[in-house]
């Protein structure tokens, strides 16, 4: 699976296709279309494909052997007690006011919700909200200082799916789900200064960060 982002830009929704089929592109050695199936999930032929763009960042995610989904949110200050309460499954809630940044927490399973509704072609429409999510796992501060992905966990409700939070320079919290049996990870990031490390998750498979 690999995963692109970029700094979005004045024009978001224009930057992350941009960004996707320049991805697609790169993955067919060809040229490619954009496309949507009748409920809106877009793909390219020969590729599951997803995006998704804040107002600082764009990501786009590509896989030939699977469904994925991918989703971003920026972390700035906001009130998210209401929608918490609203959606948010007891065991998810129980987990959020154990974290000491209840922001961020909420935005770790938002994303993670969003990136599965799109994996399943169905948004979160459908109680997509309600679907409980795998709690991450508590990083370690060597984990951070090294900046790995949060751990995996396999989502409940939908057990082909795994869902992986992974890290990005910017305040910014990303999602990604994929094929429980996926291998590998790529993540690029786009932000025109030469950067290259590579990360392992608490997880089987590695994933490997690239800044171009």
């Amino acid at each position: 699976m690999h995963v692109w982002t970029a700094p979005a830009g004045d024009d978001q929704r224009s930057a992350a296709k941009e960004l996707l089929l320049e991805l697609a592109g790169s993955l067919l050695e060809r040229t490619a279309v954009l496309r949507h199936e009748p409920s809106g999930r877009p793909y390219v032929d020969g590729l599951a494909v997803s995006l998704s763009h804040s107002r600082s960042l764009v990501a786009v995610a590509a896989s030939a052997t699977g469904p994925v989904g991918v989703d971003v949110e920026d972390v700035y200050p906001r009130d998210v007690s209401g929608l918490a309460r609203r959606w948010f499954d007891p065991s998810e809630l129980e987990w959020m006011a154990g974290e000491a940044d209840e922001l961020t927490a909420f935005l770790q399973l938002w994303t993670a919700k969003e990136a599965v509704g799109k994996a399943l072609g169905l948004g979160l429409r459908n109680t997509g909200l309600r679907r409980r999510m795998p709690l991450p796992a508590p990083v370690q501060p060597e984990h951070a200082r090294r900046g790995l992905a949060l751990p995996a966990g396999l989502v409940s409700s939908e057990p082909s799916l795994t869902v992986l939070h992974l890290p990005v320079d910017q305040q910014a919290v990303l999602a990604v789900a994929l094929p429980a049996a996926a291998t590998e990870v790529l993540l690029t990031e786009h932000h025109g200064a030469a950067l290259r490390r590579t990360v392992r998750s608490r997880t089987s498979f590695p994933v490997v960060v690239r800044g171009i």
